[in-house]
């Protein structure tokens, strides 16, 4: 059957509905995860649509001017490491660059010559695979559930959400006003209006978003950005807000792992409990196991 009749005959049908169940069928329709396998290729193009878009707007190395302790940390890494947008450039993108010369997965170690060792990728973004993984595998249905975003960024966790996940809806909330106007902007091209909403704010000035949120996520997202005090504050402020119980915590790297070395308060035994991942379920030859295995699952206890 061709698009017209197909069209033509889905309308059709839904004029037989009686009337008093229509509300819930089209509901039904909107949120339901039953047509994945209709739609799993197009929410893949589309995500890839959106990456290019951004692409053409952004530096090579995502960063921008304003980011000026990111770019100083970057710097600071004990081996030459350079930043890559991990959902803006996926490995096939990379070794095109890499062909025509405009990026390199090595840098001269005595310059001249032909000792060469690999440069250190850092991204600040989950992968289109990281992101079905999360959505597919970490996290259950969220069909009426509220997720935040904490540093949103480019808002590859939103639209991803957006398109494998049933959320009611999804805050990205940033601090970087650049970032929030990109995120804006994609947001009204692909009309994700209806469920997704940007706030361009610190996150500790949220306590209502948190306290509500059922799911929030975060990913790489104080530390390079904030000092070692301001890290503290919005870690205290995230376990002090984030506590209905049940709800969910996604966080690369790991809570310990983020904690160490702050002087912090936050006792995690009594604020969360892990969720075992199994990092063996996604199959495609695009699979990054050790970047799977940075990703870590809390419930609120």
């Amino acid at each position: 059957m061709e698009f017209s009749s197909a069209r033509q005959a889905i309308l059709q049908l839904l004029r037989t509905v009686a009337p008093a169940d229509l509300p819930a069928l089209l509901e039904w329709m909107r949120t339901s995860r039953d047509f994945d396998e209709f739609t799993h290729d197009n929410n893949d193009s589309m995500l890839k649509s959106i990456a290019e878009d951004l692409r053409n707007l952004l530096p090579l190395e995502t960063m921008l001017s304003s980011e000026h302790l990111a770019l100083q940390k970057i710097q600071q890494q004990p081996e030459p490491t350079v930043h890559v947008d991990a959902f803006l450039y996926d490995e096939d993108v990379i070794d095109s660059l890499c062909e025509e010369g405009k990026m390199s997965r090595n840098y001269c170690v005595v310059c001249g010559s032909y000792q060469t060792a690999p440069l250190g990728f850092i991204s600040h973004s989950f992968s289109l695979v990281e992101l079905k993984f999360i959505y597919h595998h970490v996290l259950p249905d969220l069909s009426g559930k509220l997720l935040v975003d904490v540093g949103s960024r480019l808002g590859s966790v939103l639209y991803g959400g957006y398109l494998y996940s049933s959320a009611l809806q999804l805050y990205g909330v940033e601090l970087n006003g650049d970032f929030c106007q990109l995120q804006e902007m994609i947001i009204k091209k692909y009309q994700f209006t209806d469920r997704i909403k940007v706030l361009h704010a610190d996150i500790c000035t949220q306590d209502s978003l948190l306290q509500n949120a059922d799911v929030v996520i975060m990913n790489n997202v104080f530390e390079y950005f904030l000092d070692e005090a301001e890290q503290a504050r919005a870690w205290e402020c995230i376990s002090h807000n984030v506590r209905k119980q049940g709800s969910l915590l996604v966080t690369v790297p790991s809570l310990e792992e983020s904690l160490s070395g702050l002087q912090v308060s936050i006792q995690l035994s009594s604020w969360v409990e892990e969720i075992p991942l199994n990092y063996n379920v996604y199959p495609e030859k695009d699979t990054n196991r050790e970047a799977f295995e940075q990703i870590h699952l809390y419930k609120i206890l």
